[in-house]
């Protein structure tokens, strides 16, 4: 059972997205088990169902692709207090073309399918948060997409330190260089050059 303090951190999330009150937020709220996972442990695989919605409340994951030679594209980072997960997969009950991995020790509440599509059905308020967090969420996709496709990798750099500086100290810089679409060679000398 998720203790109370885990219920509010997801509150607080849930809050700023769009308020869930009373039978609402006690049926959304009812759904989610903690679950814990150790350092570098693959949580989905390519290939596989995504069946849970994780809630992060300690650690840091990823979700990354690989190309046909094996080299990995980190395509998101989530950390506390967000939703994760390969999520595409989750709402299609689609085989997940991507790798969800934790990358230090991770707590989480998670749900599943199952769960969060009775609760959605029975409740329009729960369906709206679930469509407001993913239009939040592809908007953050849309911004990434130009921003690999038309600034250089300096310009990329300075972006999600100015957006993202805490990243820093929560992520291995390699994979803040993979997922800026640089050597971590470089990602080291702007580290190094760019006042922050």
């Amino acid at each position: 059972m998720p203790t109370a303090e885990m219920l509010a951190l997801l509150s607080d999330l849930v809050q700023r997205i769009h308020p869930l009150e009373g039978e609402v937020w006690d049926a959304f709220s009812g759904i989610w088990q903690p679950f814990e996972a150790g350092r570098k442990e693959i949580l989905t695989s390519e290939g596989e169902k995504e069946r849970y919605l994780y809630f992060v409340l300690e650690g840091v994951q990823r979700a990354y692709a690989l190309n046909e030679e094996g080299r990995d594209a980190t395509l998101v980072f989530t950390y506390p207090y967000s939703f994760g997960g390969v999520l595409d997969a989750f709402l299609l009950q689609q085989p997940s073309r991507y790798w969800f991995e934790t990358l230090t020790p991770s707590l989480f509440l998670r749900a599943t399918f199952a769960q969060l599509e009775e609760t959605m059905v029975r409740h329009h308020d729960v369906e709206r948060l679930v469509r407001l967090g993913l239009t939040g969420a592809f908007s953050g996709v849309l911004t990434r997409q130009i921003e690999l496709q038309s600034c250089s990798a300096e310009e990329r750099f300075r972006i999600l330190m100015k957006r993202s500086p805490h990243l820093l100290t929560m992520v291995p810089h390699k994979y803040l260089a993979n997922y800026l679409g640089m050597d971590p060679t470089n990602f080291s000398k702007f580290l190094g050059k760019i006042r922050l």
